[in-house]
């Protein structure tokens, strides 16, 4: 019986290297994967989910029009799907989750999401909120912090490497402006500037 798994983390975890793994588990057992990531996510090759060790692979792009559940259809009817899987699941919208549940429920194929949980601020992704939610199976991948304490959340930093709280929830980057800490030291920032 499929289900509906969600893995989430604070940044540079390790969620994209670990769905890369996934995928290449089923593909060497001759099972088809099909792959979806943000659009939006300039830090790469378009089209591409990338891991910072440098492990990549072919994957469809979402953006919040996006109906997955037409491409995975498609996809199906070509040939028999095996498993999906959704990296930056957290920029999933509330319709695009609700699909991956039919995706499990009526097409039986084990759908796998990874992503943050929270944004800079603390603040629940959409995306995250309603796979937290609807998941069968919730994992976290665990990552530290500076002071060695397991990080759960993200700081988004300015040029001079300060925090900051203010500005659009979503704007892909990378090491140079985020970074994970442990909740202690979230909150610390945040009444260090003012949050």
């Amino acid at each position: 019986m499929a289900k509906l798994y969600f893995y989430y983390s604070a940044m540079n975890a390790g969620k994209s290297t670990v769905l890369l793994q996934s995928s290449f588990n089923y593909q060497e057992r001759g099972m088809k994967t099909i792959l979806f990531t943000i659009s939006k996510d300039c830090r790469f090759k378009e089209g591409s989910i990338c891991s910072r060790i440098g492990l990549s692979e072919k994957a469809h792009t979402f953006t919040p029009d996006l109906k997955l559940l037409d491409i995975i259809n498609q996809e199906n009817n070509k040939e028999k799907i095996d498993c999906v899987l959704v990296d930056e699941s957290q920029f999933l919208t509330k319709f695009q989750v609700r699909e991956l549940c039919i995706v499990v429920d009526k097409l039986d194929i084990p759908v796998l999401c990874y992503g943050l949980r929270t944004d800079f601020r603390g603040n629940l992704f959409e995306g995250s909120k309603y796979l937290l939610a609807w998941a069968d199976k919730l994992t976290e991948i665990k990552t530290i912090c500076r002071c060695g304490k397991k990080a759960t959340m993200t700081i988004r930093l300015n040029s001079n490497g300060e925090p900051v709280f203010s500005g659009e929830q979503i704007l892909i980057g990378d090491n140079s402006i985020y970074t994970s800490v442990c909740r202690k030291h979230h909150i610390i920032s945040c009444e260090e500037y003012n949050f």
